[in-house]
C-alpha cells in the first residue's frame, strides 16, 4: 500500500521510464484546503488596491483638493469631486468584475469550458454606458468653464500691472494705488461677495498672477490686456505670487489679496482722498513709471480658461 514514507523514498529515488526520470506530483501542504487557498488569493488580490489608496494619502471628501474662497474655485472643486467619485465607481466596478471573473471562471481542470459569444445586451451595455459617462463629464466641465470665463458687469475694477519683480494695483475713479516689490508684498484690497473685474498686464516679461486660496492663475503677458472676473465669498488676507519664471527675484515676487466687507472697502478707498494720501499715490505712480519705463503697449483680450 502506498504511504507517505514510501512516497518520500520514491521521490529520493525517482523511477525511470524509457530512459528518463518521471516527476511525481507534490503533495499539498498538511492542513491546507481549497477554501484556505482561495482566501489567500483574495487577500493577495486586495493588497494592491488597498496599498494604493493608503499610500496616495487621499483625503475624503476633498480628494486632495481645496474648495477655495471664490465662487469659481468652489465650482471647480465640486467638479473635481464629481470626477473623483465617478472614477472610484467605475474603477471599483471594473476591479470587482475582474476579480469575479478570475475566481468564477478560473481554470479548475483540463476540460475545455463551454464557449459562448455575441452576448448583444452585454455588448450594448459596455458600449453605451462609457459614452454616457463621457458625455456627462463633458457637460459638467462645460458648465463650470462657462462660469470660469464669464465677465459679468461690475462697478469694481482693479488694474493689475506685473513687472520685474513687483506688482502695482490701481483703482480707476479713485486715488487708491498700491505698489511694491519682492517681499514688500503689496496688497490688493477688494470687497467680499462682489464681482471684481481685473485688467491684468505685464510691462516686461511673462508673469503669473496666482492666488492659492482662489485656486486661480492667469498669465500677465507683455502687450496683452488679460481681463477676467473674480468673486470672493470669504473675508481675509490671502497670499499670492508670480508663478512664471521671470528672472532673478522671481521666487520673491509676492503680493496679497485682502477681502474686506463692503463698508471696510469703501472706508479704505476714502482714506486715499485726503491730500497726503493723494500725494503719496502720485509719488508711487511716478516711481512705478520709472521702474517700468520699458512698458510694452497692450492690446485688450479676454481670458479664455485657466492659463
Amino acid at each position: 500500500m502506498f504511504s507517505v514514507r514510501s512516497y518520500h523514498e520514491m521521490t529520493s529515488n525517482p523511477p525511470v521510464e524509457y530512459g528518463r526520470e518521471v516527476e511525481l506530483p507534490a503533495l499539498p501542504p498538511q492542513g491546507s484546503t481549497d477554501r484556505a487557498r482561495r482566501w489567500r488569493r483574495i487577500r493577495r488580490a486586495l493588497v494592491l488596491p488597498v496599498a494604493a489608496l493608503a499610500l496616495s494619502g487621499c483625503t475624503l471628501p476633498n480628494f486632495g483638493a481645496s474648495p477655495g474662497v471664490t465662487t469659481s474655485s468652489k465650482s471647480v472643486f465640486h467638479l473635481w469631486q464629481g470626477f473623483s467619485i465617478s472614477a472610484i465607481i467605475v474603477g471599483g466596478l471594473t476591479l470587482l468584475l475582474i476579480i469575479w471573473a478570475v475566481f468564477r471562471y478560473g481554470r479548475k481542470s483540463d476540460r475545455i469550458p463551454k464557449q459562448s459569444q455575441y452576448h448583444l445586451p452585454l455588448e450594448w451595455t459596455y458600449t453605451i454606458v462609457p459614452i454616457l459617462i463621457v458625455f456627462g463629464l463633458f457637460a459638467a466641465t462645460l458648465v463650470v468653464e462657462n462660469k470660469e470665463t464669464a465677465n459679468p458687469k461690475t462697478n469694481v475694477t482693479v488694474n493689475v500691472l506685473a513687472f520685474q519683480w513687483g506688482w502695482k494695483f490701481s483703482y480707476p475713479g479713485s486715488n487708491a494705488l498700491v505698489y511694491g516689490q519682492t517681499t514688500q508684498a503689496p496688497e490688493m484690497v477688494i470687497p467680499v461677495n462682489t464681482n471684481i473685474h481685473i485688467n491684468l498686464r505685464s510691462s516686461d516679461v511673462i508673469h503669473g498672477f496666482y492666488v492659492h486660496a482662489f485656486n486661480f492663475s492667469r498669465y500677465a503677458l507683455p502687450g496683452v490686456l488679460n481681463q477676467f472676473t473674480i468673486r470672493a465669498v470669504n473675508t481675509g488676507t490671502f497670499f499670492g505670487q508670480c508663478t512664471q519664471l521671470c528672472g532673478l527675484y522671481h521666487s520673491l515676487m509676492w503680493f496679497r489679496v485682502k477681502v474686506d466687507t463692503p463698508d471696510q472697502y469703501q472706508a479704505w478707498l476714502a482714506s486715499y482722498n485726503n491730500p497726503s494720501a493723494a500725494s503719496a499715490a502720485k509719488s508711487a505712480g511716478t516711481a512705478t513709471k520709472q521702474q517700468i519705463s520699458s512698458i510694452v503697449p497692450s492690446k485688450p483680450t479676454t481670458s479664455k480658461g485657466d492659463n
